[in-house]
């Protein structure tokens, strides 16, 4: 989330110790808790005094009862420090964790284990302190299970408010040769609909992590997940809704991901599948339809579009837009600042970078190293032809069906050859000699961890034949 989030996570403490009266009562006779003392329980294990906490902590570890440990763990990150945590962890589980974030990757793969059901009441009382607008999208009936599509428990603060971090509405555009305050080498978003060319900056992007716009007269979102490394490109206007989708960013996680939600119903969305996980929206069956989006240098992008338009620095908000002055240590990081589980048996690192396609009813990814040199893959998904482009430095993957087609490097960055001679790498399609247009693909990059978390158990990886 935003650079100031250290600073916010140390206010954290002193939002969860506002003074007030907290009754509790713990006892040492586990085998005779009611439901409602480990409701009491729980509760003091994160509001409690030292003294309340240690023995509540006690009496639930007595009681010996699992449903205790997604309280254990939202404890080890709002009262952090407090070395029984981790005992206490180890003597319900057998397992050994150095803290919350490990505790979080463990309760992950462990969907089975459910919380006591005075779990949600402590969680959501952590939020509403935290910022009473989080209620708009978990109070009442919002969180109880039922009504949600994922686990209250792997839903996570990010350490700001909602909308801390600013969508992007509708902001002012100037044109490719106006941009003065572009370096070649700055990466870009570039989307292309209906001729409309726009180029994204991701330095400026990265303050905001969200636009909603109308390009070429399609209503879109660009849901920019700066934690997962993804940018994607939805259409906005959904069959049987009056209206398209506006979205914000919430100020919620999942698995390191984040939870954006629309400002007409205040349902919470998974922004990389693009579904709604609670709220009105969450049982109607909507998925927006992804489209196309270049992520790419400023120079190779104007290259092609000396005649596009692009983000102006004048969105309205004071920040840093300059190269590199958002999120400069988590990009240059191997390591992730949220908890989500990892495949180290993949050979990829968490923050790799692969490009990845959901379509044809598969999913598939390929790390951007097997991109280098502009190399061209000719490839299959799931039973269908297609063919990909790019560069492993910025990105910049296209992907397109390709029929019984195969192609190889061109005589430019510009174009591939293929049947015929030239074909014309484009926004929409790949187009031959003799007009014939192969459309393109929608996909996008991201880090492996996302990649893998959301679809690894349906998505291929991409091997180079070589290696097999």
């Amino acid at each position: 989330m935003l650079l100031r989030l250290r600073h916010i996570a140390r206010l954290t403490l002193t939002c969860i110790a506002i003074a007030g009266t907290i009754a509790a009562t713990c006892t040492s006779r586990a085998d005779s808790l009611s439901e409602d003392e480990v409701g009491r329980l729980n509760r003091t294990l994160i509001f409690g005094s030292d003294d309340e906490r240690r023995a509540a902590l006690d009496a639930l570890v007595a009681r010996g009862n699992d449903d205790a440990l997604a309280t254990l763990i939202l404890a080890m990150r709002y009262r952090r420090g407090d070395p029984g945590h981790i005992e206490a962890f180890h003597t319900l589980t057998g397992e050994t964790v150095s803290g919350w974030f490990d505790a979080m990757v463990w309760q992950e793969a462990h969907p089975e284990i459910k919380a006591h059901p005075g779990y949600r009441d402590v969680k959501l009382e952590v939020f509403e302190r935290l910022d009473p607008a989080f209620l708009r999208f978990l109070g009442g009936r919002r969180s109880d299970p039922e009504n949600l599509k994922i686990r209250l428990e792997e839903i996570t603060w990010g350490g700001v408010a909602v909308d801390g971090i600013p969508a992007l509405d509708y902001s002012k555009m100037i044109r490719a040769d106006e941009a003065a305050y572009l370096r070649d080498d700055d990466r870009v978003f570039g989307v292309s609909i209906n001729g409309d060319v726009r180029a994204y900056p991701l330095r400026i992007l990265a303050w905001h992590e969200m636009f909603n716009d109308v390009v070429g007269d399609i209503p879109v979102t660009l849901a920019y997940c700066t934690l997962c490394g993804a940018g994607i490109l939805f259409e906005t206007k959904v069959d049987g809704q009056d209206r398209p989708f506006i979205f914000g960013s919430s100020g919620f996680l999942y698995r390191s991901n984040k939870l954006m939600f629309d400002r007409s119903t205040d349902s919470l969305w998974n922004q990389f599948t693009g579904e709604p996980v609670s709220g009105p929206l969450a049982d109607d069956g909507i998925k927006l339809n992804i489209l196309p989006v270049t992520l790419t240098s400023w120079g190779d992008w104007r290259a092609r579009h000396p005649r596009g338009r692009v983000l102006s620095p004048d969105t309205g908000f004071e920040r840093d837009y300059s190269s590199g002055a958002a999120y400069r240590d988590y990009f240059a990081s191997p390591d992730l600042m949220f908890p989500a589980a990892t495949d180290p048996e993949s050979g990829l690192g968490p923050k790799d970078e692969v490009f990845g396609i959901r379509t044809f009813a598969a999913a598939k990814a390929w790390p951007l190293s097997v991109f280098a040199d502009g190399a061209v893959i000719n490839d299959t998904l799931n039973g269908r032809n297609i063919v990909l482009v790019g560069d492993d430095e910025n990105g910049g993957v296209r992907a397109y069906e390709r029929g019984e087609a195969r192609f190889d490097k061109g005589r430019d960055p510009m174009h591939l050859t293929g049947p015929g001679g030239d074909w014309e790498i484009g926004e929409d399609a790949l187009t031959g000699p003799d007009g014939t247009a192969l459309p393109r693909l929608p996909g996008h990059v991201s880090y492996w961890f996302a990649w893998n978390s959301f679809l690894g158990v349906r998505s291929e990886i991409y091997v180079p034949q070589s290696a097999n």
